[in-house]
């Protein structure tokens, strides 16, 4: 334990003195110092995580959650004697994986930004705060509880508001970060109320203490919650669905999806780390954490299924049809959040609650991470030597970059789920929980979405690596790929390739939440026809990207520039390709009704009410001190009218006699 308790300290911790040191110190002064002051304290905080994983994971007492150290923050004696806000370090199987991910991402990410951000003046200032980031989501990953949670998830959005708007010298990046911090902040808000409902009713912020309660003695109780008063059941259901809330921001769920794509504006780093195991992670790792509860709540994990298998298939679609690479990556990275979000909510058939889609969920969070990452960081490298991010511009890239083009095609195919590649283990996992919990219709679409996810990624990969380059910058240069951004994208594509095989076992013996009762669904049919299901939509989705986008007779790169220009399209392609106007729609609302109305009414108000009503009592308090000063004045017939005016109204107003 003693060796356990200085890993948990060396993660949490050096990641928040790296950002001290550079953001004080070193950023200032040396961008290379600052970076290896990242990549010293982000490595030695992966190492112990691996170290702490192993030490757990072999012990006795795993799968067992175990606290390494926990003080009390703030308690809450007026509201409950036992109501504190805590901060700890947990411990248990969900909580280490993401560690181990969230470390090893982060230090790969650090060493590709050295090449990155070689020459970018403010490195010092980036390389601060991608190890603020790194420490904000690693203080939620180790939560103990709600309000630890609560903590570092804002951290985490005052951290990515930062990086996304790192570039404050470009609107179009202002306009990013502030419209991520507006969209989640209006998500995080309902969270916060959840939290104030359920722990006010269970007493309590703790998880363990959450995830274990029973619905059935709240049913007699009641609460008033202040536009009603309901049973304490009620209560939990309602605070569960706003705790979800936060979790459907956070992730970028629809409707609240649009700052993602958006948040591209960033650097390529901050894209891969946000987009990989870090902040859009956090909304499904909140529903993993508090599943238990979730799953005794009424309906909530339908809420749950419903949003993630619409926001899967919907991001899928726009993908298809999108030419900024980053932007193809991001509304990948919004369809497989659906996936994982939707595998958590088809864990329950009317009372019962399966393991499968749990563990399946929590296995692709830990697939993910590895190509999602290495995919964007291959962006990067791309867009570094084209110097766009515009897919017409592209083409001709695989000769002249191999070691990315290999890269690519290892994480393409992890995330097409083609085996025997990370993605195929458990995206299958994912399709036979829809399945076996009876969701055939969202069983259907994830499968329809899965083809989609070939075709849109081959599209990515043979229009930036096959044909003839389209690009003048790269038909009369020599191509050097920087030694620096290559390395960690090597060293990603061996767990886009292998983590599928190293973690199958692992997720299925482990990553089970043990304070609950979950039956796993022998009874059922394997339905071992999935896997080959799967594997024939990727090849009629691959061979579909072939045809259109890399066989000798394709059509499509040829005429890339009149093929996607807009006025040559169907209706159809034009509603895809604007990705279904919400953007527009957003925009729309925002101006023309918060600003042009909601805001200008507000300040009518502030104007003309508030402010008037103070005008008005700071006036008539001087014309007072006037007439007193005046009746003060020192003339004897003032004094004398008064007194006989006085008597008079008194006289005959006050009936009183003289």
């Amino acid at each position: 334990m003693t060796n356990e308790l200085l890993f948990s300290y060396l993660i949490l911790f050096l990641p928040l003195l790296a950002f001290v040191v550079n953001g004080l110190f070193l950023g200032q002064k040396s961008a290379k110092g600052a970076a290896a002051m990242g990549i010293i304290g982000n490595g030695i905080g992966a190492i112990s995580a691996v170290l702490l994983a192993v030490s757990y994971l072999t012990s006795n007492v795993a799968p067992q959650k175990a606290v390494l150290f926990e003080f009390s923050f703030l308690p809450f004696k007026a509201i409950s004697e036992n109501l504190s806000g805590n901060i700890g370090f947990l411990v248990d199987p969900l909580s280490v994986m993401m560690l181990v991910v969230v470390t090893f991402i982060s230090t790969l990410v650090n060493i590709y930004s050295v090449g990155y951000m070689r020459h970018d003046r403010s490195a010092g200032r980036f390389f601060a705060l991608l190890s603020l980031f790194t420490f904000s989501m690693l203080g939620l990953v180790v939560a103990t509880n709600l309000f630890q949670m609560f903590i570092f998830w804002e951290l985490v959005g005052i951290s990515s508001y930062m990086l996304i708007g790192f570039w404050y010298h470009k609107p179009s990046a202002v306009s990013a970060s502030k419209q991520a911090f507006i969209l989640t902040r209006f998500a995080d808000s309902f969270f916060l109320m959840g939290i104030v409902l359920v722990s006010y009713v269970v007493g309590s912020f703790d998880f363990s203490t959450i995830n274990a309660l029973s619905m059935a003695p709240f049913y007699q109780e009641t609460i008033n919650i202040g536009i009603a008063t309901v049973s304490k059941a009620s209560a939990l259901v309602l605070g569960s669905i706003l705790i979800f809330v936060g979790g459907w921001g956070k992730s970028a769920m629809f409707p609240m999806h649009i700052w993602l794509p958006n948040a591209m504006e960033g650097p390529t780093p901050v894209s891969s780390i946000i987009h990989s195991a870090t902040m859009v992670v956090a909304g499904v790792y909140l529903v993993a954490r508090l599943f238990p509860f979730f799953a005794i709540c009424e309906n909530t994990l339908n809420l749950i299924m419903v949003v993630g298998a619409f926001t899967m298939v919907f991001a899928a679609v726009i993908a298809c049809t999108q030419k900024d690479i980053k932007r193809i990556l991001a509304y990948s990275t919004l369809s497989q959040l659906g996936y994982m979000m939707f595998s958590l909510g088809v864990c329950k058939i009317d009372s019962v609650v399966a393991v499968t889609g749990y563990t399946a969920s929590t296995f692709h969070i830990f697939t993910h991470a590895f190509f999602k990452c290495s995919l964007f960081l291959i962006a990067g490298s791309v867009i570094h030597v084209v110097h766009t991010n515009d897919l017409d511009k592209m083409g001709g890239l695989g000769a002249k970059m191999p070691w990315t083009y290999w890269c690519a095609l290892i994480s393409i195919l992890a995330i097409s789920g083609v085996p025997p590649f990370s993605g195929f283990f458990s995206k299958d996992e994912i399709l036979l929980a829809a399945f076996q919990g009876q969701h055939y219709i969202v069983f259907a679409l994830a499968l329809l979405t899965s083809g989609l996810t070939t075709f849109y990624m081959f599209r990515f990969f043979f229009l930036i690596f096959h044909g003839d380059s389209r690009s003048e910058h790269v038909r009369g240069h020599k191509i050097k790929e920087d030694f620096a951004m290559t390395l960690p994208i090597v060293v990603l594509a061996l767990p886009a390739f292998l983590s599928g095989f190293m973690a199958k076992g692992l997720f299925a013996k482990f990553s089970v939440p043990s304070s609950l009762n979950i039956p796993q669904l022998v009874s059922l049919p394997e339905a071992k026809w999935i896997p080959f299901a799967a594997i024939g939509m990727a090849v009629v989705a691959f061979c579909t990207a072939w045809l259109f986008y890399a066989s000798p007779k394709a059509t499509i790169p040829a005429k890339m520039q009149q093929t996607l220009d807009e006025t040559n399209r169907c209706g159809l392609y034009k509603l895809i390709y604007r990705k279904f106007y919400f953007d527009e729609m957003y925009y729309i609302f925002v101006r023309q009704f918060i600003f042009a109305g909601v805001a200008r009414v507000c300040r009518f108000v502030q104007d003309y009410i508030i402010e008037g009503i103070v005008a008005f009592v700071v006036w008539f308090v001087h014309r007072l001190g006037d007439l007193v000063r005046y009746a003060q004045g020192g003339s004897l017939p003032f004094y004398l009218g008064t007194l006989i005016i006085g008597l008079l109204l008194w006289r005959f107003f006050g009936q009183l006699p003289l």
